[in-house]
């Protein structure tokens, strides 16, 4: 019955002109209801980061949880605006998992640097971001990495996300031995997680439209007589970011340290905001017959600026979601996914009670099935040539397996070069690639 249900929105013809001048909005290939649904598919998965940013956060003294979680949904709200009216994409931007940790626990905890010092370095490594986009050194990096490289990261962060997912929602727990071994599946969250992987696998092969909406939904109420589920009310309002507001330490600006730890950001940022952006790219369809992306330009214009407000508001750089591709796995396809999802992260400001109940394992399934989605590009990999086949094996293994996008790709470029060079086939190797590869390797060496 539910496969037959159909969503239809009529809309005039002046309307229907106005979005596609604000959003990219094409009514021959997709409608305003699935980008609506998409939307708040992509939040639902992202709004994870809203209760994990002011935790990791916490750590630091003088660092609220209140004034963090106000701080990363407002650098949301304005970078996924940015996304929707300047690139015209469907991807949720905000303050993202891997460089937050390193903000935390390396910058600050791990080298004893204020989060002052660490802030001040965000927002020169915001600036210097912008500046590459401008002078399209940015676009032009990507260009210069390997086609197959390209689809490897793709695949690669399939399998990352579905790692996360599984982990977040306790089907992977840490062991002393193994590293890594399956958790309890017979009660608690792990339990929940397979109850909402078999309800979402359901609704996504009977091609239910907002499937993986509705399999979030049901899992979260599911999860209320089970103890999962914890209800704390609704309406909260904002909590002042004043605390953590424009706070910088400018007058070690021009320190050695300044220029390592921006530098260092620098490097991680650059790579997992860039293949984010690649890989939600690729699994979407948003290239070209070359495997270039239109309008990248503009998603990093988004990303950077997103960054530069995030050290102006008090949090990590931001950067294109790879949660973003469980709303284009639901359609859609222009701006008005973004400036849904940018919607309910305004809303989630006043709501953070109502949006911080949905339990991780009620978004692990959809992670876990959107990894899916996005490593079945796996066959478009060469794997008779070896020369493309084990960079681009190293790329996809390396990511789940560190932990981190921006190694994958480095180790994906640098054994690409290595391996052609060495083997004579030169006609594959760019200028770009070659530096690329050379700024890679002093990176491990140096930073």
């Amino acid at each position: 019955m539910f496969a037959d249900i159909e969503f239809h929105m009529s809309i005039p013809n002046t309307i229907t002109k106005a979005l596609s001048r604000l959003f990219g909005f094409d009514p021959s290939s997709t409608d305003i209801t699935t980008e609506i649904f998409a939307g708040l598919t992509s939040f639902l998965t992202m709004s994870y980061i809203l209760a994990v940013n002011p935790s990791l956060f916490s750590n630091l003294e003088g660092m609220p949880k209140g004034s963090v979680f106000t701080a990363t949904a407002s650098v949301a709200i304005i970078s996924t605006l940015l996304m929707a009216f300047l690139a015209k994409k469907p991807f949720g931007i905000a303050p993202g998992m891997g460089p937050n940790a390193f903000f935390v626990f390396t910058i600050c905890l791990g080298t004893g640097h204020s989060w002052q010092f660490a802030l001040t370095a965000i927002l020169i490594e915001g600036i210097i971001l912008l500046l590459l986009t401008v002078s399209n050194l940015r676009e032009s990096i990507v260009n210069a990495i390997p086609a197959v490289i390209k689809q490897s990261i793709s695949i690669g962060i399939g399998l990352f996300i579905t790692f996360v997912g599984m982990q977040n929602a306790g089907l992977i727990i840490n062991d002393e031995s193994t590293l890594v071994k399956i958790g309890n599946i017979t009660e608690g969250s792990g339990l929940l997680a397979l109850i909402g992987l078999v309800i979402t696998s359901v609704l996504v092969i009977k091609n239910i439209k907002g499937g993986m909406l509705i399999g979030i939904l049901l899992t979260t109420l599911i999860g209320i007589p089970m103890h999962i589920t914890q209800y704390q009310g609704i309406l909260s309002p904002p909590e002042s970011i004043s605390p953590i507001f424009c706070q910088f330490e400018f007058d070690r600006i021009l320190s050695t340290d300044m220029l390592v730890t921006v530098i260092s950001f620098l490097f991680i940022d650059l790579f997992s905001l860039t293949g984010s952006a690649i890989g939600v790219c690729m699994k979407g369809g948003f290239t070209d017959s070359n495997g270039n992306i239109p309008g990248i330009r503009r998603m990093f214009m988004a990303d950077s600026i997103g960054t530069i407000s995030s050290g102006l508001f008090g949090t990590s750089a931001a950067c294109t979601f790879i949660e973003s591709s469980s709303g284009v796995a639901q359609g859609g396809r222009s701006g008005l996914t973004a400036f849904t999802i940018a919607i309910f992260f305004a809303i989630a400001l006043f709501f953070s009670p109502l949006f911080l109940a949905i339990p991780n394992a009620a978004t692990a399934p959809v992670l876990i099935i959107v990894g899916l989605m996005m490593a079945s590009s796996i066959k478009d990999i060469p794997f008779d040539d070896f020369s493309e086949a084990i960079p681009a094996y190293i790329t996809i293994m390396t990511m789940p397996l560190t932990y981190s996008i921006a190694d994958g790709i480095l180790l994906g470029i640098i054994s690409y070069v290595l391996l052609n060079l060495i083997c004579g086939k030169l006609n594959k190797l760019s200028p770009g690639m070659y530096i690329l590869a050379v700024l890679f390797i002093l990176k491990y060496i140096f930073l």
